[in-house]
């Protein structure tokens, strides 16, 4: 038995559906406590992007670099970019052949986790590189004397990952504290159960038959843009949180978008809901739909400009590709969430925000897309989020256009920063320097609650608990956002400038308790400044400078 293109086809989309029924599972994986595991997203709609091929009958090597493609620009979060490059190596491995065997297969499964690694700077063990690389280095051990059929070596290529994958909290300390093996990793074992699902004859199907529909671009051409009062045809669906479970628990959602657009279609079922509305202000309609649960399925349409700006999953993402022309030597594009935040970053300078952040990570073309419509030479991009930047570093990698910088900002201060040290008469390579020694000034301060118990560093978590982070860390508990903020005043120490921006679910008045708390301990020479962030996920995002 070989594998031709229509095998790799189904295996690849047996995969993609393997995943999307266990997304919630692989979330949940998620070693932080913290309300934004999409390890399972990302991975779920980096790969569901092969739904939408009409083209399956080809020769593998064709039928493989197509897949490679479309997975690479759908690309979303550092899982989803790590796999998106193991299919991208697995093409490479396969150019120019007809089918495959078991040999040629070893081969690529090897091809594609040194794609992967090559992408990571600094690779962690203990993650998902780890067990792709075990069951590659598996897989070319068993190839070497194996004479059965590709069946049997995927299946136990299976074990192998398995097995790696339980050993993952060996390897990493932080998985052990959690008592939970790699979310990236575990999302890799099933991927594989889903390619074996295949070779078997029993191809996995989605849970949800409507997201393997590939419904056709809208096509507006037939319109006048005076005529569209709503810019925006934003659809959506939302794995709803267990205390919304239930029909009829979501209403106060309904009821907060009844006035923000037309053509409303609210679909309030047990554990999802769907929702479809035409627009001007999607970013608020998502930002709330945060509120009751997790976005598993989001497209966005521009009709006004006549193509899609953001499609997430329900098609391929065709890029218009308007290259704007340069009319200046450099351009931004950042990434961020809350239209306060947004706000901040356009008043910086900066071009083109995606809207974008921890659960709503943009995918590859996203990035690309910003990065055409940028009329500048150069284009500086400000990922905001470690989640954002190999994704980033891809984008910047496939635009041939124009030259793109990344700047590896973790978080918003970080961004903010980085533009502020902006000049316009220094080289590309000299303002990169600059906006890295500036971001290393800065200290960030997050609170947001725990979704789960847990003990990280020693600190006994409860599901609900607020907790306090400082760049990204886990530094306290409390029963409240504020009592955390009280114990992070040591921070305070010898800062100069101090931005508070708080978010979505915060009120003015909570946030001038905090100005008030945080001023009584700075020098009174300290600038500090409140902004409505208008973010989901974390409450106050705290800039230290």
């Amino acid at each position: 038995m070989k594998i031709h293109g229509i095998d790799f086809y189904r295996m690849t989309l047996s995969a993609a559906n393997a995943l999307d029924n266990n997304k919630v599972a692989v979330n949940n994986m998620n070693v932080f406590p913290v309300p934004d595991g999409d390890t399972g997203i990302n991975m779920t709609l980096t790969l569901s992007s092969v739904r939408t091929m009409t083209e399956t009958e080809l020769p593998l090597g064709e039928l493989a670099k197509k897949i490679g493609d479309l997975v690479l620009r759908s690309a979303r979060g550092n899982s989803g970019a790590i796999l998106s490059l193991f299919f991208r190596g697995m093409a490479k491995a396969f150019v120019g052949k007809e089918f495959a065997n078991v040999h040629d297969l070893a081969g690529a499964f090897e091809s594609g986790t040194n794609e992967a690694y090559k992408a990571v700077a600094n690779p962690t063990e203990g993650t998902i590189l780890t067990v792709m690389r075990r069951t590659a280095e598996a897989a070319k051990t068993l190839s070497d004397t194996y004479e059965g059929d590709p069946e049997t070596f995927v299946a136990h290529l299976v074990t192998v990952a398995d097995t790696e994958l339980a050993h993952t909290p060996d390897l990493l300390p932080v998985l052990r504290q959690a008592h939970v093996v790699d979310a990236g990793g575990y999302g890799f074992v099933i991927m594989l159960q889903g390619m074996l699902a295949a070779l078997h004859g029993e191809g996995v199907v989605a849970n949800d038959p409507t997201s393997t529909d590939s419904p056709a671009a809208a096509d507006f051409s037939q319109f006048d843009t005076e005529d569209v009062t709503f810019a925006y045809c934003t659809e959506c669906i939302v794995e709803k949180n267990p205390e919304y479970h239930g029909e009829g628990m979501v209403s106060e959602f309904y009821r907060y978008i009844s006035d923000k657009g037309d053509s409303i279609v609210f679909v309030d079922d047990e554990e999802i809901i769907k929702l479809h509305i035409h627009t001007n202000h999607p970013g608020k309609v998502l930002e709330k739909a945060l509120t009751f649960g997790s976005l598993s399925k989001i497209k966005i349409e521009n009709m006004r400009l006549q193509h899609s700006t953001k499609v997430v999953e329900d098609r391929e993402i065709e890029s218009a590709k308007v290259i704007a022309a340069p009319v200046k030597p450099y351009g931004f594009v950042s990434v961020c969430m809350g239209e306060g935040i947004s706000s901040t970053f356009k008043e910086l300078g900066v071009d083109n925000v995606i809207y974008g952040g921890q659960t709503m990570n943009p995918s590859t073309q996203d990035i690309l897309d910003a990065v055409y419509q940028t009329p500048s030479e150069i284009v500086f991009v400000f990922p905001n989020n470690k989640n954002i930047q190999l994704v980033a570093q891809e984008a910047a990698n496939l635009c041939e256009e124009k030259k793109v910088v990344v700047v590896p900002t973790r978080n918003v201060p970080q961004g903010i920063s980085s533009l502020l040290v902006f000049d316009e008469g220094a080289s590309a390579d000299e303002n990169l320097e600059a906006m890295k020694e500036a971001m290393a000034g800065v200290t960030c301060i997050t609170t947001t609650h725990a979704v789960r118990d847990s003990e990280i560093d020693g600190l006994a978590i409860k599901n609900g608990q607020a907790m306090g982070l400082v760049n990204e860390k886990i530094r306290c508990v409390a029963d409240t956002r504020e009592e955390c903020i009280m114990q992070l005043t040591d921070q305070l120490e010898n800062v100069s400038y101090v931005t508070v921006f708080y978010g979505q679910d915060v009120s003015e008045a909570d946030a001038d308790k905090v100005y008030t708390l945080l001023n009584g301990h700075l020098d009174d020479d300290t600038e500090i400044v409140l902004v409505n962030g208008g973010q989901s996920v974390y409450d106050y995002i705290i800039s230290l400078e």
